[in-house]
């Protein structure tokens, strides 16, 4: 496979990903690394190839590496065509290889059999037996990673977009399911390579860091995400969802109960809090830039950020999921009342993409994640108001579920954790703010039409 060739198919065909973090940009490919994982047959009805490849693309002067296994066939079937990322000068037909199952089952193969190829290495969970010969389907591509499901017991979380270092999602749901954890999607096993120097066949890191590729965990196969559950409730002939709500706001606090036995608490000292506190400003100093419809409420959200800086306050920090919303939360065992599932389970421990590992590794107040889901109930319902022209039923009726679900929440957070999050002083108010500062910069980048929901919001906080 000619690497000029793929790279120069590569830059037309990376920029058209959902996971691809550029947009509206010229892109330069170069092939930092390509190991070959399956060789091909050049036949028609010959088996496919597999090549494994990291790609740096170049926007300017910024390079941003990816991940793409690469497909090789002599014809693409039509069940693959969506894939093809285009025609090699041999005349062979280069894919998205995550979408083919049958190359999936290489990778799957790999975890199960502790495989090395060259510097990729993969490895199974010790004590974890992977039936190799699980069929797998690709799930619909996401805004930062692929996944492919094998049978119903694996789901394999292909990282687009890799980093040197210790992943969260993997770390910590590992952390916590040896401790013996029934809250998260036990890691079954992962890809990994060694990082590279600048200028390395590989991701840039210290020199005896690993770059995690893929994740391979348990998947829960009747089971619906809260974010559906909610706004299903929505359409209800009396919308309510505080009962599920209550028993999210008791799973949060034994996830956070769990990462503080796993990896430690501690206190921001006065320089660190006013260093939050100076963040916090110059992020919405930054997001007025691209907000403009941020500046009349930006006397409001200081003031409140400037409270947290109070001389005697004290904020505790640990682990926390990070970017804990509906969406981050699967329903199992539903049985015959969907709406009403038995027991959660907390997924997506990345974070936020796009920052640094070191950064989503980091220690931060715990309330941060319940300003998520706060945030995440008033989403909800806005954005069933958004996607329906004549709106719900009623504005009041909403309104009023938001407010039931938070209290819901809260109750239940408290209950198990000795404390009402509400009554935690100005902080739990200014990451709340903080989130929604934080949604309409996302959503005036990436969905414009979105854009109301947080501005709204922030409008009726700053009241």
């Amino acid at each position: 496979m000619a690497r000029s060739g793929l790279a120069d198919l590569l830059s037309a065909w990376l920029p058209a990903q959902r996971w691809f973090a550029g947009t509206g940009r010229q892109v330069r490919v170069e092939i930092a690394s390509d190991i070959a994982l399956a060789e091909g047959a050049t036949s028609k009805d010959g088996p496919p190839g597999l090549r494994h490849v990291l790609a740096d693309a170049w926007l300017g002067q910024e390079r941003v590496s990816y991940q793409v296994p690469v497909g090789i066939r002599a014809e693409l079937p039509a069940a693959l065509a969506d894939a093809r990322i285009g025609t090699l000068p041999d005349g062979s037909i280069a894919y998205d290889g995550a979408a083919d199952p049958e190359l999936a089952s290489v990778l799957l193969r790999g975890i199960a059999t502790g495989r090395t190829e060259g510097r990729l290495r993969f490895a199974a969970e010790p004590g974890v037996r992977i039936d190799e010969t699980l069929p797998g389907r690709p799930l619909p591509a996401l805004a930062s990673n692929t996944s492919v499901v094998f049978g119903d017991s694996a789901i394999l979380k292909l990282l687009r977009r890799p980093f040197a270092g210790h992943h969260p999602d993997l770390e910590v749901p590992a952390a916590l399911a040896r401790n013996g954890s029934s809250l998260v999607a036990a890691p079954l096993g992962w890809i990994e390579m060694p990082a590279d120097g600048e200028g390395g066949a590989g991701i840039p890191g210290p020199h005896g860091e690993s770059v995690v590729l893929a994740i391979l965990s348990v998947y829960f196969p009747h089971s619906t995400d809260a974010w559906s559950l909610a706004t299903a409730s929505l359409h209800e002939p009396e919308p309510d969802f505080a009962v599920q709500a209550r028993q999210l706001g008791e799973t949060t606090a034994r996830m956070h109960a769990e990462l503080a036995q796993a990896f430690g608490t501690s206190v921001l000292s006065p320089h660190a809090l006013a260093g939050l506190t100076e963040a916090m400003q110059t992020e919405l100093s930054t997001a007025i830039d691209v907000v403009p419809e941020l500046r009349e409420h930006e006397l409001a959200v200081r003031c409140c950020y400037a409270a947290l800086a109070a001389p005697d306050a004290e904020v505790a920090v640990q682990r926390i999921h990070g970017d804990y919303h509906l969406a981050q939360v699967l329903g199992t065992n539903g049985g015959d009342q969907p709406l009403r599932p038995r027991r959660w389970v907390v997924l997506d421990f990345e974070g936020e993409p796009s920052a640094p590992l070191v950064q989503r590794r980091a220690h931060a107040p715990a309330l941060r994640d319940v300003a998520g889901m706060l945030r995440s109930f008033d989403y909800a319902a806005r954005h069933e108001a958004l996607r329906h022209a004549d709106g719900l039923r009623d504005e009041r009726i909403a309104a009023e579920w938001v407010g039931r679900c938070e209290d819901a929440f809260c109750a239940g957070y408290g209950e198990v954790a000795g404390g009402d999050p509400r009554r935690s002083g100005p902080l739990l108010r200014a990451l709340t703010l903080q989130k929604a500062v934080y949604e309409a910069v996302y959503e005036a980048r990436h969905r414009p039409d979105w854009l109301p929901i947080p501005l709204a919001a922030i409008a009726e906080a700053s009241r």
